[in-house]
């Protein structure tokens, strides 16, 4: 039986877990911790270096060859994905660099990027109160400051990402 509250088990078809835990938690803690600690140093310490460079830059020929981007039907080590993550970092243009110049981006603000982990980690969706109340309240704040900052008295909207 695949549904029903007598199951006990995941369910697995053609050797793909379908529902329940895909590590166990202590695992997954223990890939963040070390995930973090890797932008932490790489794109958070080094990426906002002035004795750093702005990005190590590779022709598209040259950086195929050094990353494997080929998709795989299994997963993959921890050890492997964190490989991947610095890779990445390595990469790529750290825009919030002290000597990226562009017009579309200004440095790295520290107090926005502890925000997007709070909104990345809860993974929550603002649509309604009853599943984001804190996030719906301050949503609600903000709207208010900007009805008052054009001069209106009442008026209803939300934020679109992207």
């Amino acid at each position: 039986e695949l549904n029903g509250p007598s199951r006990k088990s995941p369910v697995i078809v053609d050797g793909i877990l379908l529902d329940g835990p895909l590590s166990d938690s202590k695992a997954g803690e223990q890939f963040v911790h070390h995930a973090f600690q890797i932008i932490f140093e790489e794109a958070i310490r080094k990426g906002t270096s002035v004795d750093e460079k702005v990005c190590e830059w590779k022709e598209p020929e040259e950086l195929r060859d050094l990353l494997d981007l080929d998709l795989v039907d299994a997963g993959e080590a921890p050890e492997k994905l964190l490989e991947r993550c610095q890779d990445i970092i390595r990469y790529s243009v750290k825009t919030v660099h002290p000597r990226f110049y562009n017009q579309l981006f200004a440095g790295q603000d520290y107090h926005s990027l502890v925000g997007r982990y709070i909104t990345e980690t809860l993974n929550t969706s603002q649509y309604t109160y009853e599943i984001a109340p804190v996030f719906v309240l301050m949503e609600e704040v903000v709207l208010k400051k900007l009805r008052a900052l054009i001069g209106w008295q009442c008026g209803d909207g939300i934020f679109c990402p992207g």
